[in-house]
């Protein structure tokens, strides 16, 4: 364990305890050296204690108090925006790598099959949203075929599976996934919708992705679609496509009114379905939102600890 890099988990809710034990079953170069929370009976420190990692109920003043602070690389965030932005300006001083879970994007958008390698030396790296990550891929696909003036995606989770971190940060959602879409996605214009699910039995984590072009390829485009699900599906094996690509016709003048000025010609809209079922580390399987959203996190992780023992 000795050449690991130490990593403390702040946030001891759904999305910080299933990326624990995602760390302590499956990583190579990761450890966790704490988890932090504030709720000194909540269920992610009960676990985290169980298992063998220090813990502190202090928030991060508590994380920056414990000897085991020592021996941290990197702080992965998975409180709130408003939590982390105050987070990350306590962790500033320590030369620490952040990792944000949250939507505050205080630091680059990263989406592992898109730009991980782009921001590995950012201070502070931010994952975007659980939405992004399993959309922002279909659409980066697509523009690397061709244009997208405009891209839309719909993100629908179970209520059960959506915190109050979550919930606290709709409005956060919406927009620090739709400037992802234009910044990472490739697109013009980007617009996002996320839906809580109240159905039972829970639904799996369900996800649209429009995007309108003019004159593209179909077969390059569904191409280009079928190989990023692919690569997704490396790190996160529950995703997948509910069908193939879709292409239908569309009349400019109906989609003017969503299109970017200076946009060139649109006739077609490119429409992707896909389904994201969770591993089930902490949560159960329909849980698909978190389960993508650490195991992306996770992934820039690794790859940052992998960087850190090539310079060492």
């Amino acid at each position: 364990m000795s050449d690991r890099v130490g990593v403390a988990i702040v946030g001891s809710g759904n999305i910080g305890t299933d990326l624990m034990f995602k760390i302590l079953r499956n990583s190579k170069n990761l450890k966790v050296s704490a988890m932090v929370g504030i709720d000194p009976g909540s269920d992610g420190l009960a676990r985290a204690r169980k298992h063998g990692v220090a813990t502190t109920a202090g928030g991060v003043q508590g994380l920056i108090d414990m000897p085991e602070f020592a021996d941290v690389g990197i702080v992965m965030d998975a409180t709130s925006a408003s939590a982390h932005v105050a987070n990350a300006e306590l962790l500033g001083p320590h030369g620490v790598r952040l990792i944000d879970l949250t939507p505050a994007a205080i630091g680059p958008f990263v989406i592992p099959p898109v730009n991980l390698g782009a921001h590995l030396d950012a201070p502070n790296i931010n994952m975007v949203t659980c939405g992004g990550q399993a959309t922002i891929p279909i659409v980066a696909a697509v523009s690397q075929v061709t244009p997208v003036p405009y891209a839309e995606i719909v993100a629908s989770v179970s209520s059960k599976s959506a915190g109050p971190g979550t919930r606290a940060n709709i409005d956060e959602f919406t927009e620090t996934t739709a400037h992802a879409i234009e910044q990472v996605g490739g697109a013009q214009r980007g617009k996002a919708i996320i839906i809580l699910n109240p159905a039972e039995p829970p639904l799996i984590m369900r996800d649209t992705v429009y995007c309108l072009v003019g004159g593209a390829d179909h077969d390059a485009v569904r191409r280009s679609v079928e190989a990023m699900v692919a690569r997704v599906t490396t790190y996160v094996p529950g995703y997948r496509l509910v069908q193939d690509v879709q292409f239908t016709p569309v009349d400019p003048a109906e989609v003017a009114t969503v299109l970017p000025q200076g946009a060139g010609p649109v006739d077609t809209k490119v429409t992707v379905f896909l389904e994201v079922e969770g591993a089930a580390h902490y949560l159960p399987a329909y849980a698909g939102n978190l389960d993508i959203m650490t195991s992306a996190a996770m992934s820039v992780a690794e790859r940052i600890a992998e960087r850190a023992k090539v310079v060492a």
